[in-house]
Parts: structure tokens; C-alpha cells; sequence
């Protein structure tokens, strides 16, 4: 029974990964590749990326050797610059909420007990333009 399911995942894989990506999903992988360099500069270890946790996702999870924390990074990113559609502007008091929720639930399940914070990294054109660190919880 194991086989035929292995087997039906093996071919769904198969046909996902040969499907060419829609502009918006290019745009945010080539963003968090570029956010994973930005932060790999900063001699930040980069422990995941695209983290799932029930129906959340963490983006990044980072540890900062000089603050000693773990850090739950959220990536925005646009192809181009826009004064109407800046980054920061996609982190809405939902989305905040969804990344601290997956950060509490990562924390738990790891029976994590030092310090950890919620950073927002803004990428745009390629380049990562804000680095927002310690996102308030509120």
C-alpha cells in the first residue's frame, strides 16, 4: 500500500516540478534567494526556508550569533520600485499575525527557550532595499 502511494506522490512531484512557475511565484523565490544571500552577508546561519507550521509559512529562519536569537524572517518582494506598491505595504495585520503565530508554534515544537524576533526583509528589483528587525507584536 505504501508503494502505490509512493508511487502516486512520485508522479504528482514529477508533473508539479515540470510546470513553469507563474510570474508572481518567480518573483517571490528569486526575492527570498536574494533575502537568503542579504542575510548569509549579515554571518546570520540560515537554518530553513519556506518553513510550514499548520496553514503558516516562515520565509526564513535564521540564528544571529550576535544578538544570540532566532530570527523569523518574512520576505516581501516586488519586481519593480513603486511608490503605491512598496514592499512593506504586503505585511498586513493579518499576515503579522500568521508569522507570529508560526513563530510560537515553531518555538514550541522545538522546545526553544532563548530569545527570538520577527524581522521583515523588503526586496525589490533585486535588491534588498529595508531590513526591518524586531517587528512589534502588536
Amino acid at each position: 500500500m505504501l508503494a502505490i502511494f509512493e508511487a502516486i506522490i512520485g508522479k504528482f512531484r514529477a508533473r508539479e516540478s515540470s510546470r513553469p512557475l507563474a510570474r508572481h511565484l518567480k518573483t517571490g523565490k528569486s526575492g527570498e534567494d536574494r533575502a537568503a544571500q542579504y542575510v548569509r552577508s549579515l554571518h546570520y546561519r540560515i537554518l530553513g526556508r519556506n518553513i510550514r507550521i499548520g496553514h503558516d509559512e516562515i520565509d526564513l529562519l535564521a540564528w544571529d550569533p550576535a544578538d544570540r536569537v532566532l530570527v523569523f524572517f518574512e520576505v516581501k518582494t516586488r519586481s519593480h520600485a513603486s511608490e503605491e506598491y512598496r514592499p512593506e505595504l504586503g505585511m498586513t495585520h493579518e499576515k503579522k499575525a500568521r508569522i507570529q503565530r508560526a513563530a510560537r508554534r515553531y518555538v514550541a515544537q522545538h522546545d526553544f527557550s532563548d530569545g527570538y524576533r520577527i524581522d521583515l526583509l523588503c526586496v525589490v528589483a533585486g535588491q534588498v532595499v529595508d531590513h526591518v528587525r524586531e517587528l512589534s507584536w502588536e
